[in-house]
């Protein structure tokens, strides 16, 4: 086959794309699609919400409200003082899930109203790519000072102005806030008190990620310890666990060094990728990296570390398998003199362990870690399928759990 034939069978593919592309239009067009009308909005900031309020089951707290919300910023008010509406609406904000895409995924899932961060599902203007950085899982909001609501909702698919009456206005924070222009933040809903409802709270953390001179062929990451006064001392048997059967269910104590081990191959029959000992890349086991302190007042981002692709040599250095584990010990404690076991789930805060692999789902139970998806990116990219790809990554312990917030980098389009 000559340069001409395929040169005519790329332009085939090409055609062939778009007659498909136009058969969906069309298609969309005749089943009835809803337009969306988008206001433009001068000077934005960027926001991206996260709701960390834990369901509370046990008894001592069982008149606690669900932590399921509707926000509103810049409301708008009856003449009896009744919230009516607002400039931004962002509703059925349930508890986060363990993992924030590096993209808005939620958009167009139908199996459920519930939104596990905002925007998630919700159709709205968002961020553009800033300095390399997809903000398109942030979205765009007015500048300036904001007033920010939260609604107790209750848990049901009914939005939110068309619920009964009586099930509206009960407000769980409002409150004034600042957004500075072309600026990112992160808000989280906490509780400062363990189980006291009274101090739930919003955290807008303001971020710089955009600013940093951060180099492509780097993995990044930073730490934060949002858990509440009293959930490591709270009756264990009491504390509510959004993820069970791992190491940070029970707490960790509010200062944690935190140490990186690297492993060359995710794919690897578990069996072998867990020989942990034998398996870690040379240089790169159990490194201290960072100390994490709890903290849920400052709003002021927390510094990257940074680590290696580690890219395959035989890929020709466009791929890597290489997966993390990052270990939290308390002061006095390190992977050389470990005295703990992996079923030491009640180890008084001691230490805790987190994976990040591709099957990030699945919960390693042999090891009692909690498992998150790999902070490398690999995904279809220019003519390589896949390429991996550096990330900015932020892991957040709050109570029971870890989560982790993946920042995407701008790469080149799939071609066809």
């Amino acid at each position: 086959m000559n340069a001409s034939d395929h040169k005519n069978i790329k332009q085939m593919k090409k055609q062939l794309l778009l007659l498909t592309s136009l058969i969906t239009a069309s298609v969309l067009l005749f089943t009835g699609c809803v337009k969306v009308d988008y206001t433009k909005i001068n000077d934005p900031a960027y926001l991206r919400v996260f709701n960390n309020l834990p369901y509370q089951l046990s008894m001592d707290v069982k008149d606690a409200k669900v932590p399921y919300f509707c926000m509103i910023i810049n409301p708008t008010f009856d003449g009896a003082g009744k919230v009516t509406g607002g400039q931004i609406i962002g509703d059925f904000l349930d508890v986060r899930d363990r993992y924030a895409p590096p993209y808005p995924s939620h958009i167009g899932s139908s199996t459920s109203v519930n939104n596990p961060e905002y925007p998630g599902k919700e159709n709205v203007l968002v961020g553009p790519i800033v300095n390399g950085y997809d903000l398109s899982s942030w979205a765009q909001v007015p500048s300036g000072k904001l007033r920010v609501m939260f609604l107790y909702r209750p848990k049901n698919s009914v939005p939110y102005f068309k619920l009964d009456a009586s099930l509206q206005g009960d407000a769980m924070v409002d409150t004034t806030l600042e957004f500075s222009a072309r600026e990112v933040y992160t808000m989280h809903l906490l509780q400062e008190k363990y189980t006291d409802a009274k101090s739930n709270k919003l955290l807008l953390r303001h971020e710089n990620f955009i600013k940093l001179p951060l180099s492509d062929s780097l993995n990044y990451v930073n730490f934060y310890n949002y858990s509440s006064q009293g959930f490591l001392e709270y009756d264990d048997d009491k504390k509510t666990q959004p993820n069970r059967l791992n190491s940070f269910m029970y707490g960790v104590k509010d200062r944690m060094d935190v140490y990186l081990t690297l492993y060359p191959d995710q794919d690897e029959d578990p069996a072998i990728r867990y020989n942990l000992q034998a398996r870690a890349l040379p240089g790169y086991r159990g490194n201290y990296v960072t100390t994490v302190e709890r903290n849920i007042t400052s709003n002021a981002p927390n510094p990257y570390i940074s680590f290696p692709l580690f890219p395959n040599k035989a890929e020709n250095r466009i791929t890597t398998k290489s997966w993390q584990i990052f270990d939290f010990f308390a002061p006095g404690y390190t992977p050389s003199n470990n005295p703990f076991f992996a079923s030491d789930y009640r180890n008084n805060g001691n230490w805790s362990q987190l994976n990040c692999l591709k099957d990030g789902a699945v919960y390693v139970q042999q090891y009692s870690a909690l498992s998150v998806p790999n902070t490398v990116i690999n995904i279809h990219s220019g003519k390589n399928n896949p390429q991996s790809f550096a990330s900015v990554n932020t892991i957040e312990i709050v109570n029971g759990a870890a989560y982790l917030m993946t920042i995407q980098r701008k790469y080149p389009a799939p071609e066809y």
